[in-house]
């Protein structure tokens, strides 16, 4: 058996071991530092309290419960040693035939150590937990307080990223501000809490056609959003957000959702990242200067594809399609039959701005829609993406339920005690 260790069990990882399920050629070990498989489009509806984090999660053993061939590592990278064909670990050494990086991409703070330190990030299932625990606490603290100036810095949010999770964050936090907040916070009607989405590009959701853009705005403005374009952030000091045109906005919550970039493995040569720390891969998605050492998704940069000689956009699509492609090609190498190179297949984007409020572009044919259309094929899309039959059941129940009541009541603060 040929031992293929998958490092990270995000869209990539996870579809590349089930298109390795039951192939009794390979042992398969995915190797992650959470137990569980995560959702990341819909992190911001569990920030916002619209979902469970077990809405969107999925426990990677009970996922692949029964089937032989693969197995669950619970784990932190920390080495490749790709001369000898095997990795370190903080659960210490392994072996591998072929190695997989699919560890997704993390916060990128853009070397702003106050951001870093202050600021709340939305890339991971704890960061979503912890945006609600905070924004709950500061609703709390701005019904206590006494201090008008205090007061509205408390009920002042800041969203800096104008891209698909800047949106949706600050479309469901204006929803909440019109249709909950009056309802949980009686003391605070008459306040006019601010939410402001800040960019340093001059668009929202640059990666989408003009009418998708256009539409965004119009709508997060009639929502109440405060849009700020062209403002690149200096830093964050002493609650208050400072821009490099020097205008700053005094706040309690700084949301960061403005880039990713991605992680350096120690063991892989610094000549095989390319653009934003991405392994340069060739056409089988095999890391520059390697045979056996592969990554996918976002973690990758593949210049290959005629139709995008930039790299592929860092979205769940085509980390999903190159799992499922370097499994059918590991399959035909070890049968001795022709590989076939990546060539992504763009399905379009969508994003939501709030209840009945999205966009979504489709390029084949080209076709754009808005609102409470799009609201319903982003919402089926969702869905059909989700890992298993459970969660879509309980994620759509919330959803109807969230519809038609126009609230929901999963606003507790839990915070486990720290050790």
């Amino acid at each position: 058996m040929k031992k293929v260790v998958i490092i990270g069990g995000g869209f990539a990882g996870i579809n590349l071991a089930n298109g390795l399920v039951g192939k009794n050629e390979f042992e398969v070990i995915v190797v992650d530092r959470n137990n569980y498989n995560f959702f990341p489009p819909l992190l911001y509806q569990i920030a916002t309290g619209y979902l469970e984090s077990s809405n969107i999660c999925y426990p990677f053993r009970r996922l692949w419960r029964g089937k032989k061939n693969i197995r669950f590592h619970m784990a932190e990278f920390e080495r490749a040693m790709p001369s000898e064909n095997k990795i370190i670990l903080s659960t210490g050494e392994m072996n591998y035939d072929y190695l997989v990086f699919a560890t997704g991409t993390k916060t990128n703070y853009f070397g702003l150590e106050n951001v870093q330190k202050n600021a709340l990030p939305m890339k991971t299932l704890n960061d979503a937990l912890e945006l609600r625990n905070y924004i709950l606490q500061v609703m709390e603290s701005a019904v206590r307080t006494t201090d008008e100036r205090e007061r509205q810095k408390l009920l002042t949010i800041v969203i800096v990223g104008a891209g698909p999770t800047g949106v949706e964050v600050s479309g469901m936090l204006a929803e909440m501000k019109k249709k909950i907040l009056p309802k949980d916070y009686p003391e605070l009607i008459g306040y006019k809490p601010k939410i402001y989405l800040v960019d340093a590009v001059d668009k929202v959701l640059a990666n989408m056609s003009e009418k998708s853009q256009a539409d965004t705005f119009d709508a997060l403005i009639k929502l109440g959003v405060n849009i700020e374009l062209g403002m690149q952030v200096k830093d964050y000091i002493n609650d208050t957000v400072i821009f490099a045109n020097n205008r700053a906005i005094e706040t309690k919550t700084l949301v960061w959702a403005a880039g990713v970039t991605c992680p350096v493995f120690e063991g892989i040569p610094l000549d095989c990242y390319g653009r934003g720390k991405r392994l340069i891969v060739d056409e089988f998605n095999a890391v520059k200067g390697y045979q056996n050492v592969f990554a996918l998704g976002d973690t990758c940069l593949q210049t290959s594809d005629k139709n995008f000689p930039n790299g592929h956009p860092q979205m769940a699509q085509p980390a999903i399609q190159q799992g499922r492609l370097l499994a059918k090609n590991l399959i035909a190498t070890e049968f001795g039959k022709v590989r076939q190179p990546f060539s992504y297949y763009d399905k379009g984007n969508m994003a939501i701005i709030g209840w009945n409020k999205a966009v979504v572009d489709l390029p084949k044919p080209k076709i754009h829609l808005k609102g409470f259309i799009a609201w319903f094929t982003w919402v089926f899309v969702h869905l059909m993406f989700l890992i298993n039959y459970r969660n879509r059941v309980r994620t759509l129940y919330n959803w109807i339920t969230a519809y038609f009541s126009k609230d929901q009541s999963l606003r507790m603060i839990i915070r486990p005690k720290q050790k």
